[in-house]
Protein backbone atom coordinates (compact mmCIF):
# COMPACT_ATOMS: atom_id res chain seq x y z
CA UNK A 1 0.00 0.00 0.00
CA UNK A 2 1.33 3.46 -1.14
CA UNK A 3 -0.41 5.56 1.48
CA UNK A 4 -3.18 5.13 4.06
CA UNK A 5 -4.49 8.98 3.80
CA UNK A 6 -3.29 12.15 1.64
CA UNK A 7 -0.98 14.82 3.05
CA UNK A 8 -3.55 17.31 3.27
CA UNK A 9 -6.40 15.38 4.70
CA UNK A 10 -4.08 14.93 8.23
CA UNK A 11 -5.40 17.05 11.47
CA UNK A 12 -5.10 16.96 15.47
CA UNK A 13 -7.55 14.19 15.43
CA UNK A 14 -4.95 11.97 14.12
CA UNK A 15 -2.73 12.49 16.30
CA UNK A 16 -0.86 8.94 17.79
CA UNK A 17 -1.98 7.03 14.35
CA UNK A 18 0.77 5.59 12.28
CA UNK A 19 -0.01 6.63 8.96
CA UNK A 20 1.58 5.73 5.15
CA UNK A 21 1.84 9.29 2.96
CA UNK A 22 3.01 9.63 -0.45
CA UNK A 23 4.17 12.36 -1.90
CA UNK A 24 6.63 15.33 -3.15
CA UNK A 25 9.29 16.83 -1.86
CA UNK A 26 8.22 20.64 -1.39
CA UNK A 27 10.51 22.03 1.23
CA UNK A 28 13.17 20.76 2.76
CA UNK A 29 15.48 22.44 5.86
CA UNK A 30 17.78 21.22 8.51
CA UNK A 31 17.92 22.61 12.29
CA UNK A 32 19.66 21.22 15.14
CA UNK A 33 20.31 17.75 13.40
CA UNK A 34 17.19 17.08 12.44
CA UNK A 35 15.67 17.54 9.30
CA UNK A 36 12.15 18.59 7.96
CA UNK A 37 10.58 17.95 4.35
CA UNK A 38 7.38 19.38 3.38
CA UNK A 39 5.32 16.27 1.82
CA UNK A 40 2.81 17.63 -0.77
CA UNK A 41 0.34 15.52 -2.96
CA UNK A 42 -2.91 17.00 -4.70
CA UNK A 43 -4.45 17.06 -1.43
CA UNK A 44 -1.75 19.91 0.33
CA UNK A 45 0.96 19.52 2.46
CA UNK A 46 2.41 18.16 6.27
CA UNK A 47 5.09 18.46 8.07
CA UNK A 48 7.54 15.32 7.78
CA UNK A 49 10.64 15.58 11.00
CA UNK A 50 13.24 12.93 10.76
CA UNK A 51 14.86 12.62 13.90
CA UNK A 52 18.39 12.07 14.11
CA UNK A 53 17.91 8.40 16.21
CA UNK A 54 16.75 7.20 12.64
CA UNK A 55 18.73 3.84 11.63
CA UNK A 56 22.28 5.41 9.91
CA UNK A 57 21.26 4.20 6.24
CA UNK A 58 18.09 6.14 6.66
CA UNK A 59 19.72 9.13 8.05
CA UNK A 60 22.20 8.56 4.99
CA UNK A 61 19.35 7.89 2.43
CA UNK A 62 17.63 11.51 3.46
CA UNK A 63 20.98 13.01 3.30
CA UNK A 64 20.87 12.91 -0.63
CA UNK A 65 16.72 14.42 -1.24
CA UNK A 66 16.12 17.41 -2.85
CA UNK A 67 12.96 18.84 -3.85
CA UNK A 68 10.29 17.15 -6.21
CA UNK A 69 11.98 13.79 -5.08
CA UNK A 70 9.02 11.48 -4.84
CA UNK A 71 9.14 9.48 -1.65
CA UNK A 72 6.70 7.36 0.90
CA UNK A 73 7.07 7.72 4.53
CA UNK A 74 5.58 5.81 7.31
CA UNK A 75 5.27 7.30 10.48
CA UNK A 76 3.44 8.70 13.63
CA UNK A 77 0.90 11.45 13.63
CA UNK A 78 1.67 14.11 16.39
CA UNK A 79 0.97 17.23 17.60
CA UNK A 80 3.76 20.14 17.28
CA UNK A 81 4.48 21.36 20.24
CA UNK A 82 2.90 24.59 21.84
CA UNK A 83 4.01 27.51 19.72
CA UNK A 84 5.28 25.56 17.09
CA UNK A 85 2.01 25.37 15.18
CA UNK A 86 1.69 27.06 11.65
CA UNK A 87 -1.79 28.51 11.08
CA UNK A 88 -1.20 29.23 7.73
CA UNK A 89 -1.26 25.33 6.61
CA UNK A 90 -4.25 23.27 7.10
CA UNK A 91 -2.22 20.36 8.77
CA UNK A 92 -0.23 23.16 10.82
CA UNK A 93 -1.06 21.48 14.06
CA UNK A 94 0.66 18.06 13.91
CA UNK A 95 3.83 16.98 12.10
CA UNK A 96 4.97 13.16 11.21
CA UNK A 97 7.40 11.54 13.08
CA UNK A 98 8.99 9.77 10.53
CA UNK A 99 10.00 5.37 11.27
CA UNK A 100 10.24 4.36 7.73
CA UNK A 101 11.22 6.18 4.36
CA UNK A 102 11.03 4.98 0.58
CA UNK A 103 12.50 6.98 -2.44
CA UNK A 104 9.25 6.10 -4.94
CA UNK A 105 12.12 8.41 -7.45
CA UNK A 106 14.47 10.77 -7.66
CA UNK A 107 14.43 13.53 -9.50
CA UNK A 108 16.88 15.62 -11.41
CA UNK A 109 17.92 18.98 -10.86
CA UNK A 110 15.00 21.27 -11.78
CA UNK A 111 13.92 23.80 -14.49
CA UNK A 112 12.06 25.89 -12.13
CA UNK A 113 10.93 25.74 -8.62
CA UNK A 114 7.31 24.79 -8.14
CA UNK A 115 7.04 25.54 -4.59
CA UNK A 116 6.53 29.27 -5.07
CA UNK A 117 5.15 31.53 -7.49
CA UNK A 118 8.52 33.83 -7.49
CA UNK A 119 11.29 33.72 -10.30
CA UNK A 120 8.80 32.21 -12.56
CA UNK A 121 10.19 31.53 -15.94
CA UNK A 122 8.17 32.90 -18.75
CA UNK A 123 5.61 30.58 -20.58
CA UNK A 124 7.67 28.78 -22.98
CA UNK A 125 9.66 27.17 -20.34
CA UNK A 126 6.62 26.11 -18.24
CA UNK A 127 4.95 24.96 -20.89
CA UNK A 128 8.00 23.14 -22.12
CA UNK A 129 8.11 21.42 -18.43
CA UNK A 130 3.75 21.46 -17.83
CA UNK A 131 4.02 18.55 -15.74
CA UNK A 132 6.06 19.87 -13.61
CA UNK A 133 3.90 23.88 -13.63
CA UNK A 134 0.97 21.85 -13.03
CA UNK A 135 2.66 20.78 -9.61
CA UNK A 136 2.08 24.33 -8.41
CA UNK A 137 -0.27 25.11 -5.70
CA UNK A 138 -2.09 27.75 -7.51
CA UNK A 139 -2.50 25.98 -10.73
CA UNK A 140 -4.03 22.81 -8.86
CA UNK A 141 -6.25 24.89 -7.13
CA UNK A 142 -7.70 25.79 -10.58
CA UNK A 143 -7.64 22.30 -11.54
CA UNK A 144 -9.55 21.48 -8.13
CA UNK A 145 -12.25 24.95 -8.58
CA UNK A 146 -12.81 23.65 -12.00
CA UNK A 147 -13.51 20.64 -11.27
CA UNK A 148 -15.95 21.78 -8.67
CA UNK A 149 -17.56 24.20 -11.05
CA UNK A 150 -18.43 21.58 -13.03
CA UNK A 151 -19.79 19.16 -11.07
CA UNK A 152 -22.41 21.60 -9.54
CA UNK A 153 -23.37 22.87 -13.18
CA UNK A 154 -24.05 19.52 -13.43
CA UNK A 155 -25.92 18.48 -10.50
CA UNK A 156 -28.28 21.96 -10.77
CA UNK A 157 -29.11 21.35 -14.07
CA UNK A 158 -30.17 17.97 -13.66
CA UNK A 159 -32.48 19.25 -10.80
CA UNK A 160 -33.61 22.37 -12.95
CA UNK A 161 -34.55 18.75 -15.62
CA UNK A 162 -31.85 19.19 -18.01
CA UNK A 163 -30.36 16.15 -20.04
CA UNK A 164 -27.04 16.27 -20.75
CA UNK A 165 -25.86 15.38 -24.30
CA UNK A 166 -23.05 15.08 -26.39
CA UNK A 167 -23.56 16.28 -29.55
CA UNK A 168 -20.93 15.64 -32.50
CA UNK A 169 -17.26 17.07 -32.73
CA UNK A 170 -16.67 16.39 -36.58
CA UNK A 171 -19.42 18.29 -38.36
CA UNK A 172 -20.37 20.33 -41.41
CA UNK A 173 -18.60 23.79 -41.84
CA UNK A 174 -20.91 26.70 -41.06
CA UNK A 175 -20.40 30.37 -41.47
CA UNK A 176 -19.68 31.97 -37.62
CA UNK A 177 -17.65 34.47 -36.11
CA UNK A 178 -14.63 32.39 -36.65
CA UNK A 179 -12.86 30.77 -39.17
CA UNK A 180 -13.34 26.85 -38.54
CA UNK A 181 -10.82 24.07 -38.32
CA UNK A 182 -10.89 21.39 -41.22
CA UNK A 183 -10.45 18.15 -40.67
CA UNK A 184 -9.81 16.05 -44.05
CA UNK A 185 -11.72 12.69 -44.61
CA UNK A 186 -9.92 9.44 -45.81
CA UNK A 187 -12.86 8.10 -47.09
CA UNK A 188 -14.10 11.36 -49.15
CA UNK A 189 -11.04 12.31 -50.64
CA UNK A 190 -11.40 16.20 -51.08
CA UNK A 191 -13.59 16.75 -48.49
CA UNK A 192 -13.38 17.84 -45.08
CA UNK A 193 -15.03 17.97 -41.15
CA UNK A 194 -14.99 21.12 -39.18
CA UNK A 195 -14.63 20.95 -35.64
CA UNK A 196 -17.68 23.24 -34.23
CA UNK A 197 -17.28 26.36 -33.28
CA UNK A 198 -20.60 25.98 -30.88
CA UNK A 199 -23.15 23.12 -31.05
CA UNK A 200 -25.46 25.88 -31.99
CA UNK A 201 -27.11 24.06 -34.79
CA UNK A 202 -27.12 20.80 -33.01
CA UNK A 203 -28.73 21.77 -29.92
CA UNK A 204 -31.27 23.32 -32.33
CA UNK A 205 -31.75 20.28 -33.47
CA UNK A 206 -32.24 18.93 -30.25
CA UNK A 207 -35.02 21.27 -29.42
CA UNK A 208 -37.23 20.03 -32.74
CA UNK A 209 -36.58 17.01 -31.83
CA UNK A 210 -38.72 17.27 -28.74
CA UNK A 211 -35.46 16.88 -25.96
CA UNK A 212 -36.80 19.87 -24.00
CA UNK A 213 -33.69 20.79 -21.83
CA UNK A 214 -30.46 20.50 -23.27
CA UNK A 215 -26.91 20.93 -21.90
CA UNK A 216 -22.90 20.03 -21.92
CA UNK A 217 -20.11 21.25 -21.19
CA UNK A 218 -19.05 21.60 -24.71
CA UNK A 219 -15.79 21.82 -26.43
CA UNK A 220 -15.35 24.64 -29.06
CA UNK A 221 -12.72 25.30 -31.85
CA UNK A 222 -12.12 28.66 -33.16
CA UNK A 223 -9.28 28.92 -35.85
CA UNK A 224 -8.66 32.80 -34.75
CA UNK A 225 -6.07 34.83 -33.63
CA UNK A 226 -4.79 35.06 -29.97
CA UNK A 227 -5.54 37.45 -27.30
CA UNK A 228 -6.13 37.23 -23.64
CA UNK A 229 -9.41 36.28 -24.00
CA UNK A 230 -9.46 34.61 -27.32
CA UNK A 231 -8.09 30.71 -27.29
CA UNK A 232 -8.39 28.20 -30.28
CA UNK A 233 -10.31 25.51 -27.74
CA UNK A 234 -12.34 26.33 -24.88
CA UNK A 235 -15.16 25.00 -22.99
CA UNK A 236 -18.30 26.12 -22.36
CA UNK A 237 -21.37 25.56 -20.49
CA UNK A 238 -23.74 25.15 -23.49
CA UNK A 239 -27.50 24.88 -23.16
CA UNK A 240 -30.66 25.04 -24.57
CA UNK A 241 -34.11 25.18 -23.86
CA UNK A 242 -38.00 24.84 -25.42
CA UNK A 243 -40.79 27.35 -24.45
CA UNK A 244 -39.33 29.86 -22.65
CA UNK A 245 -38.73 33.40 -22.75
CA UNK A 246 -35.37 35.47 -22.57
CA UNK A 247 -36.09 35.88 -18.59
CA UNK A 248 -36.84 32.71 -18.14
CA UNK A 249 -32.73 31.79 -19.30
CA UNK A 250 -31.62 34.92 -17.02
CA UNK A 251 -33.32 33.40 -14.11
CA UNK A 252 -32.02 29.97 -14.65
CA UNK A 253 -28.60 31.01 -15.34
CA UNK A 254 -28.60 33.93 -12.10
CA UNK A 255 -29.87 31.67 -9.92
CA UNK A 256 -27.14 28.75 -10.85
CA UNK A 257 -24.61 31.44 -10.31
CA UNK A 258 -25.94 32.60 -7.43
CA UNK A 259 -26.06 29.21 -5.45
CA UNK A 260 -22.97 27.97 -7.21
CA UNK A 261 -20.52 30.52 -5.12
CA UNK A 262 -21.26 29.52 -1.88
CA UNK A 263 -20.41 26.20 -2.86
CA UNK A 264 -17.63 26.35 -4.49
CA UNK A 265 -15.84 29.51 -3.43
CA UNK A 266 -17.63 30.09 0.22
CA UNK A 267 -14.46 33.31 0.45
CA UNK A 268 -16.44 34.96 -2.60
CA UNK A 269 -19.54 37.02 -1.93
CA UNK A 270 -21.94 38.30 -4.91
CA UNK A 271 -22.48 42.22 -4.89
CA UNK A 272 -25.51 42.46 -5.77
CA UNK A 273 -28.96 39.95 -6.07
CA UNK A 274 -30.57 40.12 -8.63
CA UNK A 275 -27.90 41.44 -10.79
CA UNK A 276 -27.47 44.44 -12.09
CA UNK A 277 -28.98 44.87 -15.91
CA UNK A 278 -26.42 47.41 -18.06
CA UNK A 279 -27.22 48.17 -21.15
CA UNK A 280 -24.29 47.66 -23.85
CA UNK A 281 -24.40 51.79 -24.57
CA UNK A 282 -24.23 52.49 -20.79
CA UNK A 283 -21.65 50.10 -20.04
CA UNK A 284 -19.66 52.03 -22.95
CA UNK A 285 -20.24 55.77 -21.65
CA UNK A 286 -19.92 54.67 -18.16
CA UNK A 287 -17.27 51.68 -17.94
CA UNK A 288 -15.74 52.42 -21.72
CA UNK A 289 -16.38 48.44 -22.14
CA UNK A 290 -18.56 45.93 -22.84
CA UNK A 291 -17.18 43.82 -19.96
CA UNK A 292 -17.25 46.35 -17.29
CA UNK A 293 -15.92 45.75 -13.74
CA UNK A 294 -18.26 46.66 -11.31
CA UNK A 295 -16.22 46.37 -8.15
CA UNK A 296 -15.05 49.81 -7.53
CA UNK A 297 -16.42 53.14 -9.06
CA UNK A 298 -13.78 55.75 -11.05
CA UNK A 299 -17.06 56.20 -13.81
CA UNK A 300 -16.52 58.34 -16.88
CA UNK A 301 -18.04 61.28 -16.59
CA UNK A 302 -19.06 63.21 -19.57
CA UNK A 303 -17.93 66.98 -18.67
CA UNK A 304 -18.04 68.51 -22.15
CA UNK A 305 -21.53 70.97 -20.66
CA UNK A 306 -18.83 72.60 -18.47
CA UNK A 307 -16.13 73.14 -20.84
CA UNK A 308 -18.61 73.97 -23.93
CA UNK A 309 -16.87 77.63 -23.90
CA UNK A 310 -13.58 76.29 -22.74
CA UNK A 311 -10.54 78.66 -24.01
CA UNK A 312 -8.44 75.21 -24.01
CA UNK A 313 -7.51 74.40 -27.31
CA UNK A 314 -7.38 71.11 -27.08
CA UNK A 315 -10.92 70.69 -25.53
CA UNK A 316 -11.99 73.53 -27.84
CA UNK A 317 -11.10 71.14 -30.97
CA UNK A 318 -12.46 67.84 -29.75
CA UNK A 319 -15.85 69.80 -29.73
CA UNK A 320 -15.65 71.31 -32.57
CA UNK A 321 -15.06 67.93 -34.00
CA UNK A 322 -18.28 66.65 -33.23
CA UNK A 323 -16.25 64.88 -30.10
CA UNK A 324 -16.62 64.99 -26.41
CA UNK A 325 -14.93 65.46 -22.89
CA UNK A 326 -14.81 63.18 -20.31
CA UNK A 327 -13.04 62.46 -17.55
CA UNK A 328 -12.09 59.69 -14.57
CA UNK A 329 -10.76 60.84 -11.09
CA UNK A 330 -8.39 58.61 -9.52
CA UNK A 331 -8.46 58.84 -5.67
CA UNK A 332 -5.29 60.00 -3.86
CA UNK A 333 -3.24 59.96 -6.79
CA UNK A 334 -2.59 64.23 -6.60
CA UNK A 335 1.15 63.10 -5.83
CA UNK A 336 1.75 61.15 -9.11
CA UNK A 337 5.29 62.55 -10.04
CA UNK A 338 5.30 63.90 -13.77
CA UNK A 339 7.16 60.81 -14.10
CA UNK A 340 4.86 59.05 -13.20
CA UNK A 341 2.34 61.22 -15.14
CA UNK A 342 4.51 60.97 -18.06
CA UNK A 343 4.42 57.00 -18.33
CA UNK A 344 0.73 57.23 -17.75
CA UNK A 345 0.53 59.50 -21.18
CA UNK A 346 1.91 56.50 -22.48
CA UNK A 347 0.01 53.98 -21.44
CA UNK A 348 -3.06 56.35 -22.55
CA UNK A 349 -1.69 56.45 -25.93
CA UNK A 350 -2.15 52.87 -26.47
CA UNK A 351 -5.54 53.03 -26.14
CA UNK A 352 -5.63 55.31 -29.03
CA UNK A 353 -5.33 58.55 -26.83
CA UNK A 354 -2.66 62.06 -28.69
CA UNK A 355 -2.76 63.06 -25.22
CA UNK A 356 -3.85 63.61 -21.74
CA UNK A 357 -4.44 66.87 -19.72
CA UNK A 358 -5.06 66.47 -16.19
CA UNK A 359 -5.53 68.20 -12.73
CA UNK A 360 -4.28 67.56 -9.37
CA UNK A 361 -6.29 68.98 -6.75
CA UNK A 362 -3.99 69.73 -3.49
CA UNK A 363 -3.88 71.38 -0.47
CA UNK A 364 -1.49 73.90 -2.34
CA UNK A 365 -4.00 74.19 -5.10
CA UNK A 366 -4.93 73.07 -8.50
CA UNK A 367 -2.16 71.64 -10.75
CA UNK A 368 -1.29 69.80 -13.59
CA UNK A 369 -1.00 70.17 -17.57
CA UNK A 370 -4.72 71.48 -17.88
CA UNK A 371 -4.79 73.66 -14.63
CA UNK A 372 -3.70 76.46 -16.20
CA UNK A 373 -6.49 76.76 -19.32
CA UNK A 374 -9.50 75.72 -16.81
CA UNK A 375 -11.39 78.70 -15.11
CA UNK A 376 -12.13 78.96 -11.81
CA UNK A 377 -15.98 78.87 -12.75
CA UNK A 378 -15.28 75.50 -14.76
CA UNK A 379 -13.01 74.08 -11.82
CA UNK A 380 -15.85 74.41 -9.41
CA UNK A 381 -18.28 73.11 -11.45
CA UNK A 382 -15.83 70.15 -12.33
CA UNK A 383 -14.96 69.49 -8.83
CA UNK A 384 -19.15 69.42 -7.92
CA UNK A 385 -19.70 66.78 -10.80
CA UNK A 386 -16.94 64.10 -10.24
CA UNK A 387 -17.26 65.09 -6.07
CA UNK A 388 -13.21 65.52 -6.07
CA UNK A 389 -11.56 66.15 -3.27
CA UNK A 390 -8.22 67.25 -1.73
CA UNK A 391 -5.61 64.66 -3.09
CA UNK A 392 -7.52 63.17 -5.97
CA UNK A 393 -6.29 63.31 -10.24
CA UNK A 394 -8.77 64.26 -12.56
CA UNK A 395 -7.93 62.71 -16.13
CA UNK A 396 -9.48 64.04 -19.31
CA UNK A 397 -9.86 62.51 -22.70
CA UNK A 398 -10.65 65.01 -25.33
CA UNK A 399 -11.78 62.94 -28.63
CA UNK A 400 -14.15 61.34 -30.64
CA UNK A 401 -16.40 59.86 -28.24
CA UNK A 402 -15.48 55.97 -28.91
CA UNK A 403 -12.25 56.85 -28.30
CA UNK A 404 -12.40 58.69 -24.95
CA UNK A 405 -14.30 56.05 -23.80
CA UNK A 406 -11.51 53.18 -24.98
CA UNK A 407 -8.86 55.29 -23.30
CA UNK A 408 -10.72 56.66 -19.90
CA UNK A 409 -11.67 52.27 -19.65
CA UNK A 410 -8.44 51.53 -20.19
CA UNK A 411 -7.27 54.37 -17.67
CA UNK A 412 -9.88 52.57 -15.26
CA UNK A 413 -8.26 49.66 -14.94
CA UNK A 414 -4.79 50.46 -14.58
CA UNK A 415 -5.52 52.57 -11.56
CA UNK A 416 -8.10 49.45 -10.33
CA UNK A 417 -4.76 47.41 -10.45
CA UNK A 418 -2.11 50.23 -9.38
CA UNK A 419 -3.81 51.07 -6.18
CA UNK A 420 -6.17 47.35 -5.27
CA UNK A 421 -9.08 49.12 -5.47
CA UNK A 422 -11.11 45.98 -6.82
CA UNK A 423 -11.86 43.22 -3.53
CA UNK A 424 -10.83 40.26 -5.41
CA UNK A 425 -13.07 38.19 -3.34
CA UNK A 426 -16.29 40.11 -4.87
CA UNK A 427 -18.17 38.41 -7.46
CA UNK A 428 -20.29 41.75 -9.26
CA UNK A 429 -21.93 39.98 -12.44
CA UNK A 430 -24.23 41.83 -14.62
CA UNK A 431 -26.06 41.37 -17.89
Amino acid sequence: MYRTHTCGELRASHAGQTVTLSGWVNRRRDHGGVAFFDLRDRSGIVQITINPDLPKETLDLVEDVRFEWVLQIEGLVQKRPTGNENPNMATGEIEIIAKNITILNPAKTLPFMVSSDADLPDENMRLKYRYLDLRRERLTNNMVLRHKVIKFMRDYLDKQGFIEIETPIMFKATPEGARDYLVPSRLFPGQFYALPQSPQQLKQLLMVAGMDKYFQIARCFRDEDLRGDRQPEFTQLDLEMSYVHRDDVLKLVEDLYTEMIPTVAPHKTLLSKPWRKISYREAIETYGTDKPDLRFGMELVDVSDIFAKSEFKVFQSALENGGVIKCILAPKSADMSRKEIDALTEVAKTFGAKGMPTLAITSEGVKGSASKFVSADELESLKAKVNAKEGDLILFASDARAIANKVLGGLRVWFRDKLNLADENLMAFAW
